[in-house]
């Protein structure tokens, strides 16, 4: 079984100004920097962190995390990554708002929900989506990661792929290639190479930390289709055959 995600991690060639950018327009501020590495909570259990000023990534860190990376190793992350933020529905107005004055928004009413994009400095296309249930507060936040988009040469291949490792298909496009999965938590779009809403591409050789019950056991049922497997300290590491890496974290650690 798997579950949100834990993190995404983005390449940038020049940090700040791309921390300027969450900083000042998306209200995030950072637990973990280097001259590599820029890391901000994301969700409550990220406004914790943030509130013990705590740059431990073990023990209580159940959050999730925006990584920003310079390519200065591997893992990279990922480039021109379209990916979404879900917030509370209630401050989804106050978003739009907040964001239109200073950066080219477009909007698309999805029915149930309404979403906007906008770039970041690093040409990520960057969305915030009113999906979850109303907060009360009127506080501008940011849930969760609700939607990372992977680049994929082989549509059906990695479809199969994120199948047996735990995703479950909810879509697939009429009018272009590309399939959405859910683990209920957090869903995963596949698109072979195209443009999408807002001119937003897959991103290549992303970076992504995922919770599973099991992560041995979740490795194993595409261990014959991974281009790279090892044990690190957050769990177990795997890569497509996309050059995607998939971090499996144990949930609740």
């Amino acid at each position: 079984m798997l579950g949100g995600c834990r993190w995404l991690a983005l390449e940038v060639t020049y940090l700040d100004p791309v921390v300027e950018f969450y900083r000042e327009r998306l209200n995030l501020e950072p637990i973990v920097r280097s001259d590599r590495e820029v890391a901000f909570p994301i969700g409550p259990d990220g406004d914790v962190e943030r509130a013990r000023g705590s740059t431990d990534r073990s023990g209580s860190g159940t959050g999730s995390e925006l990584r920003l990376r310079r390519p200065e190793g591997v893992p990279r992350g990922g480039l021109h990554t379209h990916y979404a933020f879900a917030c509370p529905s209630d401050v989804y107005d106050h978003w739009y708002e907040r964001l239109d004055d200073d950066l080219e928004l477009q909007e698309v009413d999805f029915g149930s929900m309404r979403s906007l994009y906008a770039d970041d400095p690093a040409g990520n296309c960057v969305e915030i989506a009113g999906a979850d249930p109303p907060s009360g507060s009127g506080d501008l936040q940011l849930t969760r990661f609700f939607e990372v988009v992977l680049e994929v040469e082989d549509l059906p291949d990695a479809e199969a792929f994120y199948v047996d490792l735990g995703f479950e298909v909810v879509d697939r496009g009429s009018n272009r290639r590309r399939t959405r999965l859910s683990t209920g938590a957090v869903d995963l779009e596949l698109w072979e190479p195209h443009l999408g809403l807002a001119d937003a591409r897959g991103g290549v050789h992303v970076d992504l930390g995922l919770e599973a019950a099991d992560p041995d056991a979740v490795a194993d049922a595409v261990s014959d289709r991974v281009t790279k497997w090892e044990r690190i300290e957050d769990g177990v590491r795997i890569r497509d055959r996309d050059g995607h890496y998939i971090t499996l974290v144990e949930i609740g650690t």
